[in-house]
């Protein structure tokens, strides 16, 4: 999907709730705060609750409507937001203390490209927080995009993993009302 199609999805309804992904807020539990980027935020729903935990965080996302979203919300000052494409966003003017990549599904040497950016965004012992459907998702889970080819594996995130210290990095189940639905998340530390 390109920016008018989420756009436009945006315009329709709200997408999420307000609320982080479960195991989102379980693996930065305790953490510090520090610097952020949020990529891909939508309608900031993590950049919000990080800043709502005392980060400084920027959120980056090229549907401006999702973005409008978020700035709407009250505690939307403490983040700031950036309308852009992820792949041609030069990054942050600084080294930060995390990446947050949150259901952004592209193509394997988009997404390759993107992440290794990402780890160069950060600084020594910053941390790379990834999280999507997983490609077993299409036949042993529920909902999420259907393409294989955009989806993630543990063997996917191979090549980024091989430049952090890594917390976590496998295939996990996520419960929705419609039933479970399978993630892969890697989470690790440059080094």
């Amino acid at each position: 999907m390109d920016a008018q199609a989420w756009d436009a999805r945006y315009a329709e309804r709200q997408q999420w709730s307000g609320e982080p992904n479960a195991l989102v807020a379980e693996l930065l539990a305790g953490s510090p705060p520090g610097s952020a980027v949020d990529l891909a935020a939508g309608e900031g729903r993590h950049a919000l609750w990080l800043a709502g935990l005392g980060w400084r965080v920027t959120a980056v996302d090229f549907s401006a409507t999702g973005l409008a979203r978020g700035r709407e919300r009250p505690e939307a000052g403490r983040v700031s937001w950036v309308t852009a494409d992820v792949l041609t966003w030069a990054g942050p003017d600084e080294p930060v203390d995390l990446v947050l990549v949150a259901y952004l599904h592209l193509p394997p040497p988009d997404l390759e490209d993107l992440l290794l950016r990402a780890v160069g965004w950060l600084r020594p012992g910053g941390r790379l927080l990834v999280l999507g459907h997983d490609v077993d998702n299409v036949e042993r889970g529920v909902g999420g995009p259907q393409e294989p080819a955009i989806l993630h594996s543990v063997a996917r995130f191979g090549p980024v993993a091989a430049l952090l210290d890594v917390d976590r990095l496998a295939q996990v189940p996520r419960e929705t009302p419609a039933g479970t639905a399978l993630d892969t998340v890697l989470s690790g530390r440059r080094r």
